[in-house]
């Protein structure tokens, strides 16, 4: 018979060790065996209380609406694993399998999952939770309709103190970035503090505050944003030097999900600093995490920011995983390049090739026709055409409008 630790059922149902070692003593779990100091429980004991098929409203095992960001799913390979482990609390069970399916690229399979929570009148993270994701399937799929109903859904998750308020304004400013809308995050999270996150979404605010910086260093690169002192490539430069520690934390506190997102916001601002080396070093171990549980759609949301880079990358490790994540990309390309653009009021590229975006995006950041020939080792006749290239193809008037594209 297969026993667990009263950690690990404490985690699969949602409660607290305290609370199962009480169940354990009253005799109330069947099967427990007290071994030394500590009690032994069947893999297939159920909470006492919770008939098979019931669905008891239980507390999230963690304060989050990223289960799939905590150390719940805290070794590459476990992902499916971590999900049994909450197969008695229907609610994060169901929140952090829709989870990890959106990681995969499962877009149809997270948005049925979705449904439940919005129909179910579900707790304040799992609702918060499925809100964000639904947003994600709208960034898929390129459907503003069902971008405004997520975010009506998170608006209207059931606050109940100042806290959840502040989590609530970040939730909606998460969802806001993702198409590159990064003006309305709280003030408190521009500086980079958390304090008025319960420490269980620690892990997920490090990631999105990576995303943060980094979008600003975008752009203050290409001219879209101006920050006093500070210009061209300058905090893009400096971006990993705070990223680093955020990395080394991850993998210590074995937090799977922020360690690749965080290895693949690093690698980018290496890559668009001129790093490669320290860009790849990155990116083969964030592939490795990813591919371990198959991941693919998380590797997909940073394609067009590597030109070419990650793709090579992904199939020096496994060939048949660089073709799935190119097909996903497809469909993410164009349904992402839909909604931002709708969002933003203007048209987004997606018929550019690696190279052409490469070079519009080194234009757009400032550099000359020699400095691009320079940045990418090729000729300024072939830089040249490629600009020509990418005027064409997206109709803006000259190279000055490249930003608008991108």
């Amino acid at each position: 018979m297969d026993l667990i630790t009263v950690k690990e059922a404490a985690a699969r149902w949602g409660v607290t060790p305290r609370r199962v070692q009480g169940l354990c003593k009253e005799g109330k779990i069947k099967g427990a065996t007290r071994w030394e100091r500590t009690w032994m429980i069947p893999a297939h004991a159920v909470l006492p209380g919770s008939a098979k098929g019931d669905e008891p409203k239980l507390p999230m095992p963690r304060k989050s609406p990223f289960l799939d960001m905590t150390d719940i799913y805290n070794k590459a390979g476990s992902a499916d694993e971590s999900i049994r482990m909450l197969e008695n609390n229907p609610e994060a069970h169901a929140l952090l399998e829709a989870q990890i399916a959106y990681r995969r690229g499962e877009i149809d399979k997270v948005y049925d999952k979705v449904r439940y929570f919005l129909s179910a009148h579900s707790g304040f993270y799992a609702i918060l939770g499925g809100g964000m994701l639904l947003a994600q399937v709208a960034m898929w799929r390129g459907d503003i309709n069902l971008w405004h109903e997520a975010k009506r859904h998170i608006f209207e998750a059931p606050c109940e103190s100042e806290t959840q308020r502040e989590i609530i304004s970040l939730a909606i400013a998460i969802v806001d970035s993702s198409v590159y809308d990064n003006k309305d995050y709280p003030e408190w999270f521009t500086t980079g503090s958390f304090e008025p996150l319960p420490p269980d979404a620690h892990p997920a605010a490090k990631v999105f505050y990576a995303k943060y910086i980094y979008m600003s260093a975008y752009a203050i690169a290409s001219g879209m944003m101006n920050y006093e002192g500070v210009e061209g490539l300058a905090l893009m430069r400096l971006i990993p030097n705070a990223i680093e520690p955020m990395i080394t934390q991850a993998a210590v506190d074995g937090t799977v999900i922020p360690e690749i997102f965080l290895r693949l916001s690093c690698a980018v601002a290496y890559h668009n600093a001129g790093d490669n080396a320290k860009a790849t070093r990155h990116i083969d171990r964030a592939v490795a995490l990813a591919l371990a549980d198959g991941l693919y759609g998380v590797l997909t949301e940073y394609v067009r920011h590597f030109d070419g880079l990650l793709e090579e990358r992904i199939a020096v490790q496994d060939p048949l995983a660089v073709q799935i994540v190119r097909e996903l990309y497809r469909t993410y390309s164009i349904g992402w390049s839909k909604l931002s653009g709708s969002i933003r009021n203007r048209t987004i590229a997606t018929n550019l090739t690696a190279r052409e975006r490469e070079v519009a995006k080194l234009v757009a950041f400032g550099f000359t026709t020699k400095e691009v020939a320079k940045y990418i080792h090729v000729s300024e006749s072939t830089v040249k055409q490629t600009v020509l290239r990418v005027v064409q193809k997206t109709g803006v008037k000259d190279r000055s409008e490249f930003h608008t594209v991108l």
